[in-house]
């Protein structure tokens, strides 16, 4: 079974460009009104979003996770609600995909990717609205709140103001990490999706966060070592990367000496980097659905290499918190669902010399 899941997984995503062509060219003949609606960028946008929607449901698949593309279109319905696109659009968008499936598609992929997209299709009747990342209980809420407030008003001066002020009056960094950073940015993204804030605001947020992490270096050094070295990386295109950064200033704070790679990075430069510093542990994140089967080949490519044996290996980031079991199928020694989870499951893993379990 996995072997067709996979088959199937590769072939529509090798095919996703194609097919979008056709989807929108029947949702189009299906509803004309949408020319009057939304113009000739209209169509381009559901072609690029058909794309998306071939892509995720191809990595679904591929990945053998339903709950990849479930959690995906419960996603994708709140966030096109924010730009007047309907339910039933976007159902109709869906009937398209399995009618193109269907006509281009033979078994026994046919089947599989099929079965996927009707669980996908049966989440358009759940109401669901994401709620807020900020909680009243949560330390430092009232904090919290401020600077997310500095941030969505553009005022990047207040913002850094009160982390350095906080720092000042001994706030562990930790905290700070966890609580303000971690959250704030979960929140952003929240607030983009339900359309509360456009794409700009949400780069600038994001920017803004990066400078004022980037001004708490010198802070990050003072912790006594552990003899424990750590490489992190994003795969593919990522353009999420506060969070890794995020988790790799926690280990440092920690007393690990870290090497953060960023995104894009080529799989031979990442082995290189893993045996030129004697790293014990690389995370790996991936944030965006259709990279998780990048996450597995760089996985593969590591394990092949025989320097890299004893290098452990954790995984995390959107699609790994979705589905708690996918870090065993891409091949990872452990996953976390938070920076703070991460630097207790990679020391875990060093001291017991054994892959999680849970």
């Amino acid at each position: 079974m996995k072997s067709i899941t996979r088959q199937a997984g590769m072939l529509l995503m090798s095919q996703a460009e194609e097919l979008a062509e056709e989807v929108t060219a029947r949702q189009y003949s299906r509803q004309p009104d949408l020319t009057a609606r939304f113009g000739a960028s209209g169509r381009i946008r559901t072609r690029q979003d058909s794309v998306y929607n071939l892509q995720y449901l191809a990595e679904s698949v591929l990945v053998d996770s339903p709950s990849l593309f479930v959690h995906y279109i419960a996603w994708l319905k709140t966030l096109l609600d924010g730009y007047q696109v309907s339910v039933e659009e976007l159902r109709v968008n869906l009937q398209c995909m399995e009618e193109v499936i269907q006509a281009h598609v033979k078994e026994p992929e046919r089947g599989t990717l099929l079965d996927y997209l009707r669980l996908g299709r049966q989440q358009l009747t759940a109401a669901e609205t994401p709620s807020s990342f900020l909680k009243e209980d949560q330390p430092l809420a009232e904090e919290t709140k401020l600077y997310l407030q500095a941030l969505l008003n553009g005022d990047r001066r207040s913002a850094s103001q009160l982390i350095t002020r906080l720092v000042e009056d001994k706030v562990p960094l930790r905290d700070l990490y966890l609580y303000i950073f971690q959250t704030t940015q979960h929140e952003i993204g929240r607030l983009w999706q339900t359309n509360r804030i456009q794409v700009a605001q949400e780069h600038f947020c994001t920017a803004a966060t990066q400078m004022i992490m980037s001004q708490l270096y010198p802070y990050l050094f003072t912790s006594p070592r552990k003899s424990y070295t750590l490489v992190s990386a994003c795969v593919g295109k990522e353009m999420h990367e506060v969070g890794l950064r995020v988790l790799t200033d926690l280990f440092e704070l920690e007393g690990w000496d870290t090497y953060y790679l960023g995104a894009n990075v080529p799989a031979r430069s990442v082995i290189h980097s893993l045996i030129h510093h004697k790293a014990d542990v690389i995370a790996i994140s991936a944030t965006m659905t259709y990279h998780v089967h990048l996450v597995e080949e760089l996985i593969s490519q590591i394990r092949g290499n025989p320097e890299c044996a004893g290098v452990r290996i954790i995984v995390g980031g959107l699609p790994f918190n979705i589905d708690s079991k996918l870090w065993k199928r891409v091949g990872a020694d452990g996953w976390a669902s938070d920076a703070e989870e991460a630097v207790r499951v990679a020391e875990g893993l060093l001291q017991g010399q054994t892959a999680q379990t849970e």
